[in-house]
Formats: C-alpha cells, structure tokens, sequence
C-alpha cells in the first residue's frame, strides 16, 4: 500500500526536528563530547615568555596567546606561581581583574604535567560558584583555555534537567564547575563524589555567604578529602569570609589587590533627584534623547519591577528584556546571548548579574535603586568601562536614601556629581537630602508623636524619646525630688516595716478537726440505693395518666437499644428500667 506524504499535495516542506545543538550552551550542553583537538600556530613570542605565563604549559601558552592575554593582571601575577608551587591561596580582587584565569591556569597545567584521566564520577578539580550565569562563564573560560588540550569538564547547576549533567559525570570530567544547590543534589544521588578532589575552587565566597550557602558550603566541605589544594577568592574581606577562610584553607598565601582606579576615575558618574513615581518616565526620557546608549544595564531592587520597567520599554519602541532569579535557565541565557548580540538594548537585572558576568561595550549603567549593601554598588558599575574603555554611571534617588548615598561616597571617597538638566528634577528631594547647599549632620528628632526633650533630673539631652500623649501614674510613681509618700496623703492602711501578726491582719481561725455538719450544713446522703418513693411523682401531662407507660416514656431519656442496651441494664437505676 503506497502511503501519501500530505505535505507534498500540500506543497509544504517537512519540518526540522528539534536540535539541543542548535541552542547549545555549558548548560544544556555540560560536556563537549568528541571535540577535535586543535593544532596552535605560530610561535610564542620571548616578551610573552618572560612574564607569569611564560612558566605554564606551551599549549596553554598558545591559548593564552589566542584569547588576547597580553601582559598579566595583578591578581594573576602573584597567584600564579604560588598555585604553580602547590600552595594555598587566599586572594582578594574586585570583578573584572581576570581571577578566573588566575586559578584555572594553575589547574590545567597541573593535570597536563600528571596526566592521566578522571574516573567517572569522580572528579579531579571542583570550582564552586554563587549563580549560574558565573558558572557559565567559568565554563566558557575553561573551553577557551583548554582548546588544545584533552582535558574534559562539566558544569552542574539548577534550572535545567540534570540528565545531560549526568551522563557528563558518567563519562569522567576532569574539572566541575558547578553550583552548590544542584552539586548537593547529586551528591545525595550518588552521581557525584568527591573522594578524588586535588583542586578545590570557592570563587565569590562573599556572594555566597550574602546568598545563605553557609550551610551548603558546610556540607560541601565535609565531603572533600584533606590533602588537597585550596584556592580562595573574594571581592570583599568581611569578618565572615576570613572566619570561613581559616577553616578551609592551611598556611595560604595572602594576597589583596586594591581597588583599581577606573572604577572610579574612567566611569563617568552621575546622581539624578528624582521622585519615586517618576522614575520609569525619567528613564524612557534618557533612552529616547540620549542615542548614546547603545547597550544599558539598569539594576533594579525588587524582581516584579523589572518586569514592569520592560513591558514599559518595549511599549516605547525601546527593545529591553528582564534577568532575575525567578526566570528559568532557559529565558536567562537566551537574554544574556540576546544583550551581547546587540538584539537587546536595555538589560534590567536584580543584583544577580552584578558580579561574573562579563559582557564587553556595554556604555552605561543605570542604578534604578541604589543598592542596600555599598559593595554592591562598585560591583554594579564595574559592568562598564572594562577593558580600558570608557563607559558611565546614572543613579536615582529619591527620599529616605540619604545614608545610602554617604555610605556609596565615603567607600569611593569622591562625591558624586549631581545632575539637575532633566526634566523630571526635584528639588524637594535634593532639600530633604541635603540643608542650605550641603550636607546636614544634625541629628533630626524621629518624626510622628515621638519627640527629643530635656530630662529635668539629669539636666542634659540625653536623646531620649518620649511620647507627646499623657500616660496616667502608677501607684508609687512621682517625681524623684519630691518626699516620699506616707499614710497622710493616700488615705488608706498605714503599712509598717515590722513583719506582720495575726494581730494586724484578722484571719478566720481554722482548727484541725474535720469540718461537721454544724459547720457547714449540707443535705445528708444514704448509701442505700434510690426508690421510687424517694423520687418525687412527676405532674401528669394533661390528657395523659401519670402512671401508664406513655408518660413514663416521655419521661425517661432515650433507652439504649441492641446489645449496648442489654450489657448497660445492670448499671441503670431502678427508676429507668
């Protein structure tokens, strides 16, 4: 029987069946199987040599050479050769100062000098991270440096289906980069073991401690064996990351890498005062006169408002998407891939993508709402003017934002700017944040029914608060300089400091004898069970006779019936059988 293909009368093609490959990312796509080795070209050149990178593997070399590494950062020229010796290393660095490179150089080269392969499910190096989009970047590093290498990898984290993860353990991965989350999961499924980790990464420890991995990190860390090599690294030092940082890692080598100047000289920098309710046409305002911003980043405090920022945007002509953690793994990546290809203009993100994603020419950030904690904001702004370009900074603010700003400005220690050429300026904000032109460091009394006053006992200002409404005294309470109470003038029982008799307080004399019935009268009770004739004759209802069984049965409560009735019948009274 010959079968009839309907898209052929239709004059319609068959349709492509879905490829994961075309929509390939270290997610969805962990481990890059059967990948051709490359070949490195050319030669290395001597002042390349000469530098940290110089001491690494000739393949690594050639892979350095091909990613555009030039001349070593700070953080990469002291921590290199430390991890190259084996040691330990506690390194703190702002984003952007190129760590990532920093501890997967040592990594790659140790494995290339001792060879061999990871067994599957165990492997050799774990690189831990707060967010996924971290841990995609780190992936895509390790792709890049690795690319004339045989060294595998895979990456582990949440949002996606962990089968292609699985079977990337199965095979054996050299290096893991992953999540804690997911990485427990695993673990607890017995895909996973950490019995065989040499290297052992925390990257962005502060961000993982201020995202509450304490416990997971805990856990983590109680798996990995003893004899290892530690490497950790953080944008901030916090009383919480040196205690964590003592008890992971043994005799590290310190170091701490100041805060760069672009952060603060290159970056353009501006403060608009703006109310609150106005802040969305403010910002279609900017993005419609100012054709300079071609690729923006608006950081925005609650996740419901970036997706109400976006629709604005989009419904203004002005192609903009939102990034937070309520959206699958899928939208993220495709968002992120969609702002570098320039199909996005304006990315809104939650303080998620403040740290580890690195998207070059991006010309402006904006700070819809200024960050809670200071760090965040150096992190935010640090999106732009990577690489030596020059890029700028926009924040609002509104009311009740003023210690906010002196925390921002005492951490940059450089005031910032203020821009008043906008149309939706406000001048009510910028008095109530700051008195005659400057900085008001008063200390202003709480506002509502509290108010400061002057304690009469003390003589000074103490900076007490005491409500307006008048509060009725408690029995004792006074003024402290006036005398003491005494029976004169509370009327009442005058009270001595001698203890107290019998005499002073009469009480009801009670003897030791049992009580009688003289005592206390009450109706005399005989043991002897109940009759008839000590129950009173009920009145007869009219129209009924008061001894025929019809009124008897009115009478009576309801009798129980069946075997409940016949095994009760010893213990109901006369009277109710």
């Amino acid at each position: 029987m010959q079968k009839n293909q309907n898209f052929e009368r239709r004059g319609k093609r068959p349709q492509r069946s879905f490829r994961r490959s075309n929509n390939r990312h270290p997610g969805l796509a962990e481990n890059q199987p059967q990948r051709r080795l490359e070949t490195p070209k050319g030669e290395i050149p001597e002042e390349f040599a000469k530098t940290v990178f110089g001491s690494l593997n000739p393949l690594l070399q050639h892979a350095a050479l091909a990613q555009g590494f030039k001349n070593p950062t700070p953080i990469q020229e002291k921590s290199i050769p430390e991890l190259l010796n084996g040691r330990d290393v506690f390194g703190c660095a702002q984003t952007g100062t190129g760590k990532t490179a920093a501890f997967l150089f040592p990594i790659l080269n140790k494995f290339l000098a001792s060879g061999g392969k990871a067994a599957p499910r165990k492997p050799r190096a774990l690189i831990i991270a707060p967010t996924r989009e971290l841990a995609a970047q780190i992936a895509e590093s390790t792709v890049s440096l690795s690319r004339y290498t045989k060294i595998s990898f895979a990456v582990v984290f949440g949002g996606v289906s962990q089968q292609p993860q699985v079977r990337a353990m199965n095979s054996g991965s050299d290096i893991v980069v992953a999540t804690p989350g997911r990485l427990i999961d695993l673990m607890e499924q017995g895909h996973i073991s950490l019995e065989n980790i040499e290297c052992f990464v925390l990257d962005e420890a502060d961000r993982l401690l201020d995202m509450g991995f304490m416990p997971d990190i805990k856990r983590i860390q109680a798996k990995l064996p003893e004899k290892r090599q530690t490497m950790f690294f953080s944008a901030t030092l916090t009383k919480e990351v040196i205690k964590l940082s003592k008890s992971m890692v043994d005799d590290p080598v310190h170091i701490e890498i100041a805060s760069e100047a672009p952060t603060v000289d290159k970056i353009d920098q501006s403060l608009m005062f703006i109310g609150k309710g106005k802040k969305t046409n403010l910002l279609v305002w900017l993005l419609q006169n100012k054709p300079e911003m071609k690729k923006v980043i608006i950081f925005v405090r609650m996740r419901y408002v970036t997706d109400n920022i976006a629709l604005k945007l989009n419904s203004e002509g002005i192609s903009a998407a939102s990034i937070h953690s309520d959206k699958s793994q899928r939208v993220r990546t495709n968002t992120l891939n969609g702002f570098r290809n320039g199909r996005i203009r304006v990315l809104l993100a939650t303080d998620i993508a403040s740290r580890g994603i690195d998207v070059d020419g991006i010309t402006h950030v904006i700070n819809y709402d200024l960050p809670e904690e200071t760090e965040s904001y150096v992190h935010r702004i640090g999106r732009t003017a990577r690489a030596g370009s020059e890029g700028s900074s926009i924040s609002f603010i509104s009311k009740g934002q003023r210690n906010l700003l002196r925390s921002i400005e005492k951490l940059i220690q450089k005031e910032i700017p203020r821009d008043r050429e906008q149309p939706y300026h406000s001048e009510e904000v910028e008095k109530d944040l700051f008195s005659s032109g400057g900085d008001d460091k008063r200390k202003r009394a709480p506002q509502g029914r509290f108010k400061r006053f002057r304690n009469p006992v003390r003589g000074k200002n103490r900076g007490e608060v005491k409500p307006d409404r008048t509060r009725r005294p408690r029995f004792g309470s006074g003024n402290k300089e006036s005398a003491p109470r005494t029976g004169e003038e509370r009327p009442g029982v005058a009270r001595s400091s001698t203890p107290r008799t019998g005499e002073e307080r009469p009480r009801v004399a009670r003897s030791s004898t049992p009580r009688t019935g003289e005592e206390r009268p009450r109706v005399a009770r005989s043991s002897a069970p109940r009759t008839g004739e000590e129950r009173p004759q009920r009145v007869a209802r009219p129209g009924t006779d008061s001894g025929t069984a019809a009124s008897k049965s009115q009478d009576r409560p309801r009798k129980l019936k069946g075997k409940n009735r016949a095994n009760n019948q010893k213990n109901l009274p006369p009277w109710m059988k």
